[in-house]
């Protein structure tokens, strides 16, 4: 239903444009309030005959009342006034609200005033001056603060079409239902427990959607809505319906979808008209009686490790956090019978990952088995994702694989870390822990969606998608985040209703004309129109796109103007001007088509303009980034290579440079996402390992522009390092490791062509290895031994932690715990050496090492934490190199006479006892 009011905007649109000069659209562009005042001061002769006006509230809060103070004086004949915010959208591609708080009474003088739309603005009350537009029939109030609605609302003689959607209603007036025209009401997603008996007063309603409520009975007046055809009741908490109900006679939808519902009238169960999903109906039990609801008000929760890959449901149902900090909320009755549940995340390679030409991956691939079982109820989802970079017209979306192929699934991004319900009976607003692989300080982001099944999961970022069914009546789709961006499908354009979507991407002017190397270049926004069914409609289509800015279609220079089609499947682009009839008016082009794919329209002084799209094209789609190779502080043969966009280099390198160091980062080169390349390293260095990224000792990556983009690896060499330091070096390159990897003097002579693979190439230096020790030594290396603990009670050095760290094998996260490192800090480990156990325990205990150095006690803890690991062995082995090291000191200090022998030939000075931790 949140399609209806652009809908009835767009029909207003279009009413205007059958009789020019009666519509004034100020919400394009900024200034739109000044602009008005400006012509209500001039009182020229075609403002008198505006009927349809179109105002955002995206201004300042004073600047927009003096404005609309103007509106009753100088527009006598207004009947549309659309003063609606949404215009501008945040970085998640949520709609902002508009500044308008209230209504100047002024306005009550609009006597003609048919349609009035205050949608995404932040009343809390109705203004006083609506009650008394009697000539007033269709009333948008949704996305506001509305907690109730006044009982005069009822009285007003004309009115049709009513929706409030998305605001805080609580109750709705009973006067409402005295109102004998309102033919459609919609008051989805509030915050209503019950239903007055008044609203089956309502003899003209047609349509009336309640869902997202917190209904849990619904009057039997219900059953008096003689001419109700659509009924939306789904995501409420109701556990029966009105038997009448069945007995509507022009009912042809009714929605009870994700409810409580657990016994309808036989006529309901059996109607192809009624949608059932998401309630505990089942079959009936043994007995013939049907199941009763459960009885134990506590929902189960589990909080899953690491080491474990599934867990079990009942039809109890529970709340699951998985140590990645996935979230799953199984309602009571999702499931009939126990059930396991098996999940695993999944490295996003190219060939397992959907992405669409401009779409961002923001998460790892989450996969939940069973696939192929279907829920009784659906099961809410939360997948955690890194904040995206602020961009317009782009919203966050959940996408699934199903039947094998990607779609996406309704998404809500939330900002907070959900709580888990109270009860069973709560609805289903569950936030989880914080058990996440994230820095504290970022910003908890989750992407939450229901699913009647499993399978494989992602979040994406992706530009805006309006959508619609196309009916053969015809329709109109229009853009949300680009106004001027729409699509008007005439009767007869289809047989069978099909599903049209449409896209929109700007590209920034600056770029273009640097791109053109032309001052006064100029394009569209870029449009792609998709549709299900047959190919060809079979009545042209109308699009309409806006003139690239700074062009005007009074004064264009038409040869200067293109129309350039994309033709899938070559992905080339084609200058169809000549081809369409374009139709200009002052702000837009309109052309007719019979198949949808990607328009765009060029304002250049080029007559060859396909190859410069081409180029454009691939430009709006390229990130800039750095490759970063550093290596360890204390141990050098430990790299971390990284690809970074390169707005996050700096923060990246400051939160790095304590552990490591390394040379700068590479010139700025351009990748898509997506991307594949891989690292090689050269001149005596070698890949320590095997990984399963790793082929002929390349290591391969990814591009993802919001993920980490960084391995860690050990490297060796077969060069003799206690000769001297070896210098090596790393290089990248794209594409996949190929068969054949050219010889490093030939890659280094292919660096120069145009199309060469090679990107980058940073040093590796591997410092001189100073006697047996392992100490190392080099221009700018000098790592010392790590002492933890002290020589008169024993301490363990470097090569002791070594040792330790090589026996240590998968228990070493109990023995993290137990020395006291946090879960979160243990999960990050996990992740960023995932593929690489050895770096795991090295990077653990060697990070606790350098947090206890010089600390008293730090040794035992270490004893006392493989104790409790149950690593006796490891335990017994540290004790005898501590006793070892007392021994050898013991001695030191008789050789040097600090300390007489008693008689009986022991040492006068005993070592104190460790400190306890």
């Amino acid at each position: 239903m949140d399609a209806v009011p652009e809908q009835a905007a767009g029909a207003a649109a279009d009413a205007a444009e059958a009789a020019p000069g009666t519509q004034l659209n100020l919400d394009l562009y900024p200034g739109g309030c000044r602009r008005l005042l400006h012509l209500c001061a001039q009182q020229p002769l075609p403002l008198l005959r505006v009927e349809f006006l179109r105002l955002s509230t995206h201004e300042d809060p004073g600047l927009l009342e003096a404005t609309l103070a103007q509106v009753p004086w100088s527009l006598l004949h207004l009947r549309s006034l659309v003063l609606k915010g949404g215009q501008n959208r945040g970085p998640l591609g949520a709609c902002l609200r508009g500044a308008l708080t209230t209504l100047p009474a002024g306005l009550s003088g609009l006597a003609h005033l048919a349609h009035l739309d205050l949608s995404f603005n932040r009343l809390e009350t109705l203004p006083a001056c609506v009650l008394q537009l009697h000539s007033l029939a269709a009333l948008l109030l949704s996305h506001n603060g509305l907690s109730e609605l006044p009982e005069a609302l009822g009285s007003l003689p004309a009115l049709t079409f009513l929706t409030a959607t998305h605001n805080c209603l609580r109750r709705l007036p009973t006067a409402l239902g005295a109102s004998s025209t309102l033919q459609c009401l919609d008051l989805s997603e509030n915050l209503l427990d019950a239903v007055p008996p008044e609203i089956g007063g309502l003899s003209s309603l047609c349509e009336l959607n309640l869902a997202s409520n917190q209904l849990r009975n619904l009057p039997a007046s219900l059953a008096g809505l003689r001419s109700l055809r659509l009924l939306v009741l789904h995501s409420n908490l109701l556990t029966s319906v009105p038997v009448g109900l069945a007995r509507l006679p022009l009912l042809m939808h009714l929605d009870l979808r994700d409810n409580q519902l657990r016994d309808l009238p036989p006529e309901l169960l059996d109607a192809p008209f009624v949608r059932l999903q998401g309630n505990p109906l089942g079959k009936a039990s043994p007995d013939g009686r049907t199941p009763p609801a459960p009885q134990d008000p506590e929902m189960p929760r589990l909080f899953l490790t690491s080491d474990l890959d599934s867990f079990s449901v009942t039809p109890r149902g529970c709340s699951v956090t998985l140590a990645s900090g996935v979230r799953l909320h199984f309602p009571a009755g999702a499931i009939t019978t126990p059930l396991t549940i098996h999940y695993r995340l999944w490295l996003p390679e190219p060939g397992l990952v959907s992405l669409g030409p401009h779409d961002f991956l923001l998460s790892r691939v989450l996969e939940l088995q069973p696939h192929s079982l279907a829920f009784q109820q659906a099961v809410s989802l939360w997948l955690r994702f890194e904040p995206p970079c602020a961009r317009r017209c782009r919203q966050v979306v959940v996408r699934t694989r199903s039947d094998g192929r990607w779609s996406d699934l309704e998404t809500h991004v939330e900002e907070e870390a959900p709580k888990a319900p109270d009860s069973v009976s709560s609805p289903p607003h569950p936030h989880p822990p914080q058990l996440c692989l994230f820095t504290p300080n970022s910003p908890r982001l989750w992407a939450r969606c229901r699913v009647l099944h499993f399978s494989w999961f992602l979040v994406v970022l992706r530009p805006v998608s309006n959508t619609c069914l196309v009916p053969p009546e015809g329709t109109l789709l229009c853009s949300s985040g680009h106004p001027g961006v729409k699509v008007t499908f005439p009767p007869g354009a289809t047989e069978e209703p099909c599903h049209v979507s449409m896209q929109v991407v700007r590209m920034a002017g600056r770029e273009l004309r640097a791109l053109l190397g032309e001052p006064d270049a100029a394009v569209s926004p870029l449009l792609c129109l998709s549709q299900s069914g047959p190919p060809e409609f079979l009545q042209p289509v109308t699009v309409q796109l806006p003139l690239p800015p700074g062009v005007s279609g009074f004064s264009v220079d038409r040869s200067r103007l293109h129309l350039l089609y994309r033709a899938p499947p070559t992905a080339s682009w084609d200058d169809i001007t000549a081809q369409v009839a374009l139709e200009l008016t002052h702000l837009y082009a309109r052309f007719q088509v019979t198949h949808f794919s990607w328009y765009w329209l060029w304002y250049t002084t080029k007559t060859c303009v396909e190859g410069l799209a081409r180029k454009a094209w691939a430009r709006l789609r390229l990130h800039r980034v750095n490759l970063i190779a550093l290596q360890r502080r204390r141990d050098p043969e430990q790299v971390l290579l990284q690809c970074l966009p390169r707005n996050k280099v700096d923060a990246t390198l400051r939160r790095l440079l304590e552990r490591y160091r390394g040379p700068e980062p590479s010139d700025t080169v351009e990748m898509f996402e997506g991307e594949k390349f891989f690292a090689a390293f050269e001149r005596g260095i070698d890949v320590d390992a095997d990984r399963p990224d790793c082929v002929d000792g390349r290591i391969c990556f990814v591009f993802y522009s919001h993920l980490k983009n960084v391995k860690e690896v050990y490297v060796s060499t077969t060069l003799d390092r206690e000769a001297q330091a070896v210098r090596g070096q790393v290089s990248f390159y794209r594409d996949s490791v190929p068969v054949d990897v050219p010889p490093e003097a030939e890659a280094a002579r292919q660096k120069k062509s145009a199309d060469a693979l090679w990107i980058a190439t940073l040093p590796i230096k591997l410092p001189r290895l100073q006697g047996a020790g392992g100490h190392w030594q080099g221009a700018g290396l000098s790592l010392m031994p790590l002492n933890l603990g002290d020589a008169e009670t024993g301490f363990l050095t470097q090569s002791n932690l070594l040792s330790v760290a090589g026996r240590l094998g998968p228990d070493w996260p109990t023995v993290a715990l137990h020395l006291g490192v946090p879960y979160r800090v243990l999960q990050r480990i996990r992740h960023e050496f995932r593929d690489d156990l050895d770096g795991q325990i090295r990077h653990m205990l060697f990070s606790w090492a350098e947090g206890h150095a010089g600390q008293p006690g730090a040794v035992e803890l270490l004893v006392k934490a493989l104790e409790q690991s149950d690593r006796q062995d490891v335990a017994e082995e540290v004790r005898a190199v501590l006793e070892l090291g007392r021994h050898k000191y013991q001695d030191s200090i008789r050789r040097t006479g600090l300390a007489p022998e008693d008689p009986a030939g022991a040492p006068a000075l005993q070592p104190s006892p460790p400190a306890q931790a």
